[in-house]
């Protein structure tokens, strides 16, 4: 499992396209294409100051006023695995050039991916509809093609438009390491009980950051969040909208957030849905996660008739079991604690997947660990060869050029680790330890303790939280909407589980519709159920 901010649903709608199998160099035409030679000690962060409209406003004609080349799309297979379908003829892909660093907006460029499905009804069309699906460092360019029918009321009016952010997929994508690599890497102990697994742990975080500067040393400073905003900006004007409309899922509700606080009088009709609490810094945010997959993982029990308590012990007796000693899982592999604790998270993102939960838990408890084995495989990017995507990296590297924070071994043991088993003996020893092994040693400076979203002056924002999210808990959608600011931030919160509610709420999707079709806006605190 890795800490992050959803995009990984197995049936729902914030999977679709970021699954998949790929790695491969960075994409064509990125900066430094097949990476630096050499990797630098230490790589200054790229990410602007707030003064984000100057920033935007001085870049060239050359870049404000490209027109893109639009060309019927091939189903993106091969970069985005198997959960990638082929799109219907309607698709279209084009590259947009964005500057490389947006400090020096008329230097060197890189190219941005898009896909767009144009309005079905021109007569009435209101204009492009962004969309962000989370990750970090899930792929646009095939969630979109691959979730169309999710969205097909707002494309009567809208041209539906999505991307592969910055560092991402056919965007100049980060690359860390190979599959072989990989595969090592999701096989060590992430809860490590000894001092030697604990030197193994560390030892592989930080050659994974090693490994991103010496491949992708010329574009990791340049793939924090605010410079995806600043990107989405040059996206609404090259796409020619006056304001950006915007429907931002998980982690794309803080990129929007960010946008928002960037650019308030460009701001459109913009919906946040499985909202990222702003207001947690780099530990919080992982003690939010551990309380939202507990929170998960208990209504799952209780939907059984088993008592959270004794559904908990099981996965917890489950888990030490394998922490002795990995359970045979077919094709001469193992089901390794972490790869079952893995395989547990994905099917809470979504109610409709705790069937595939409930069978995974009996087989592996008699024994055979290949379902919980399949279900980490999906949500950790492997093919049924063995290769991996790149979306791990990508997100790790987007993470970590937003976080100054840096949290060692000595600080989890003492401060971190048995507060968050207190809030969850299933996934709190995980997510404790991440917090020395996800960014250690990184070579990129962080941006922020927190991201700024005050978005004072934008025209109202829609913020949708579920209580049962279990990767966003709906906590944040509250602070995030108080955040935006007074007459901007507007809670709609859906009664529910799962991750996201667009889609899977017929309240919440027809209040969003409504929104972004009418301008009707809703009441805050507005309930669906």
């Amino acid at each position: 499992m890795r800490r992050c901010a959803g995009a990984l649903a197995a049936a729902g709608l914030l999977l679709v396209g970021v699954v998949g199998c790929s790695d491969d160099p960075p994409a064509k035409g990125a900066p430094g294409s097949g990476g630096s030679s050499t990797a630098p000690s230490t790589l200054d962060s790229a990410a602007p100051t707030t003064d984000g409209p100057a920033a935007q406003a001085a870049l060239p004609a050359a870049l404000t006023g490209q027109k893109l080349v639009w060309k019927k799309c091939k189903a993106p297979v091969k970069a985005y695995g198997s959960y990638a379908q082929k799109p219907e003829k309607r698709w279209e892909c084009a590259t947009l050039k964005a500057p490389l660093d947006h400090r020096k907006p008329a230097g060197e460029t890189i190219g941005i991916a898009l896909v767009r499905a144009k309005a079905q009804k021109p007569g009435s069309r209101i204009g492009s509809l962004l969309f962000n699906f989370g990750g970090p460092g899930g792929s646009g360019v095939a969630a979109l093609p691959n979730s169309a029918a999710e969205f097909k009321t707002l494309n009567s009016r809208y041209d539906l438009v999505s991307f592969d952010p910055r560092g991402v997929a056919e965007s100049s994508a980060v690359v860390c390491r190979d599959s072989k690599q990989a595969e090592a890497g999701f096989r060590l102990d992430n809860t490590p009980d000894t001092p030697a697994e604990e030197q193994a742990f560390l030892k592989d975080s930080r050659a994974f950051g090693a490994g991103c500067a010496r491949i992708s040393g010329q574009i990791l400073p340049h793939v924090g969040t605010s410079n995806a905003a600043l990107d989405m900006d040059l996206m609404r004007q090259v796409l020619g909208d006056d304001k950006l409309h915007y429907l931002g899922f998980s982690y794309g509700t803080e990129l929007g957030a960010v946008y928002a606080h960037l650019f308030p009088g460009k701001v459109g009709r913009l919906v946040l849905d499985a909202v990222v609490d702003p207001s947690a810094d780099y530990v919080g945010h992982a003690r939010n996660q551990t309380l939202g997959f507990q929170r998960a993982l208990d209504n799952y029990f209780k939907s059984r008739d088993i008592s959270a308590k004794d559904g908990t012990a099981r996965v917890v007796k489950l888990l030490d079991r394998l922490d002795r000693e990995p359970m045979p899982a077919g094709g001469g592999r193992k089901l390794t604690q972490g790869l079952a604790l893995t395989g547990i998270v994905l099917p809470l993102y979504s109610e409709s997947q705790w069937q595939y939960l409930t069978d995974a838990l009996a087989e592996a408890e008699k024994g055979d660990g290949a379902q919980l084995l399949a279900l980490a495989d999906s949500y950790n990017g492997r093919d049924e060869n063995g290769e991996y995507t790149t979306r791990d990296h990508s997100q790790r590297a987007i993470s970590c050029a937003d976080t100054k924070a840096k949290v060692t071994a000595d600080e989890v043991r003492s401060r971190h680790l048995a507060d968050f088993t207190k809030v969850s003996p299933v996934f709190g020893p995980y997510l404790a330890w991440d917090l020395a092994g996800w960014c250690a040693d990184w070579p990129v400076t962080g941006a922020w303790e927190t991201p700024e979203v005050s978005a004072k002056g934008a025209d109202p924002i829609l913020v949708i939280g579920t209580t049962g999210d279990p990767a966003t808990p709906y906590e944040g959608a509250r602070r995030m909407a108080d955040e935006l600011g007074s007459g901007v931030g507007v809670l709609v919160t859906n009664k529910g589980e799962g991750h996201g509610a667009y889609g899977t709420s017929s309240c919440v999707t027809r209040t969003v519709d409504d929104y972004l079709l009418d301008g009707k806006i809703p009441a805050d605190g507005k309930i669906c159920s």
